[in-house]
C-alpha cells in the first residue's frame, strides 16, 4: 500500500513519475540494550515495516522534502543547511544531506580514486517519503529514514558510497545535526539486514556475522503501545553520559581502556567504591549485558 501512496503523492505534486523508489526497514533488537555506544555487541534484525521514498534528482541545489505521513513540505538549498524546529523530521533528512556533502569534500581534498574530471557531486532532490513504522514507537523510524535518503541520493547521482559508508553516515547525522549521541546499531540493522536472520554485530569493530533465527514454531511480536518517546529529548544522553562517567574512572588505572567493552566485571568491583551509585549500576548493567548477547549466540547456533 505503503509504495504506491508515496508514488502517486510524488506524482500529484511534481508532475513526473520519480527517478528511484527505496525502501528503508526499521529494526528490533532481540538482546544487547545500551551496549552499542559503550563498544559492545548487539543482537539486532531488520523488520517487516519500512519507510518508502520516491525520489528524482533536481538540475539546482534546491531540495523540496514532502512527508506524507504529515502532509506537511520542506524546502531548503543544499548550501543552507540548518536545523528547523518546526519541521523536526526534515533534520533527519538535511543531517544526512549535510555529512554526505562533509564525505565528498574530504574525498575530493584526498583525491580519493578520482581526477579532476569525475569529481562526485550531490545536486537537490524532490523527495517524498512515507511509511508503515510507527514515530516514536522504538523500531527505529529514524535510522530508517536517513538510511533511506541516503541511499537514494548515493544511486541517484553515482556518489560512489558502500553500505557502510553510508549507515556511517547515518549515524553522524544523527549525532551532529539532530543532537542525538545514538550508537550505530539502528543504521547498521536497517541497512544490513537480512531475511531470517538477526545480525551480531561489534560495534568496537563494526564486524559482523548473521545468526540464523528461522523458527517457525516461534514469532517476535512487535507491539504497538502508543506511547511515543523521542530519542533526544529522552534520558538516553544522560546514561551514555554516566558510562561515559564510569570509563574515565577506569582510564585513570589502565588507559588502554577506551569503552565499557574493555572492562572486565572483576575490575568494575575493584572500582566499586570510585564510581557514583547510579554510574556503577549501569557500568554492571552494560558489562552483564555484553556477555548476555554472547550467550544468546551460542544458543542460536544450538
Amino acid at each position: 500500500m505503503y509504495p504506491n501512496l508515496v508514488i502517486d503523492a510524488f506524482k500529484n505534486h511534481f508532475g513526473e513519475s520519480p527517478k528511484i523508489i527505496v525502501r528503508a526497514p526499521g529494526r528490533i533488537n532481540l538482546i544487547g540494550e545500551h551496549t552499542d555506544y559503550n563498544g559492545g555487541y548487539v543482537l539486532p534484525a531488520a523488520i517487516d515495516k519500512a519507510v518508502f521514498f520516491a525520489v528524482s534528482p533536481r538540475e539546482d541545489d534546491d531540495c523540496h522534502l514532502i512527508s506524507y505521513d504529515l502532509n506537511e513540505i520542506f524546502s531548503v538549498n543544499l548550501n543552507e543547511l540548518i536545523k528547523t524546529d518546526k519541521y523536526s523530521w526534515a533534520n533527519y533528512l538535511m543531517g544526512v544531506l549535510d555529512e554526505i556533502q562533509k564525505e565528498l569534500n574530504v574525498q575530493e581534498t584526498l583525491k580519493v580514486s578520482r581526477t579532476s574530471d569525475d569529481a562526485k557531486l550531490l545536486r537537490g532532490i524532490n523527495l517524498v517519503f512515507g511509511g508503515e513504522i510507527p514515530s516514536g514507537g522504538g523500531v527505529s523510524s529514524s535510522a530508517a529514514i536517513e538510511n533511506g535518503i541516503g541511499f537514494a541520493v548515493n544511486e541517484l547521482f553515482n556518489l560512489g558510497l558502500s553500505r557502510i559508508d553510508l549507515l556511517k553516515i547515518s549515524q553522524r547525522a544523527e549525532n551532529n545535526f539532530v543532537g542525538m549521541k545514538c550508537g550505530i546499531m539502528d543504521m547498521f540493522a536497517s541497512m544490513m539486514g537480512k531475511e531470517n536472520a538477526v545480525i551480531r554485530l561489534d560495534c568496537n569493530s563494526l564486524e559482523y556475522e548473521y545468526f540464523p533465527f528461522n523458527a517457525p514454531d516461534y514469532r517476535l511480536v512487535l507491539c504497538n503501545t502508543m506511547v511515543k518517546h523521542s530519542l533526544v529529548d529522552s534520558e538516553y544522553n544522560t546514561r551514555r553520559a554516566e558510562c561515559e562517567e564510569g570509563v574515565a574512572v577506569f582510564q585513570k588505572y589502565d588507559p588502554s581502556v577506551k569503552t565499557l567493552r574493555d572492562v572486565t566485571f572483576d575490575v568494575l568491583q575493584q572500582h566499586k567504591n570510585e564510581l557514583r551509585p547510579i554510574v556503577f549500576k549501569r557500568c554492571k548493567y552494560v558489562i552483564e549485558e555484553i556477555a548476555r548477547v554472547e550467550e544468546a549466540c551460542k544458543v542460536l547456533k544450538e
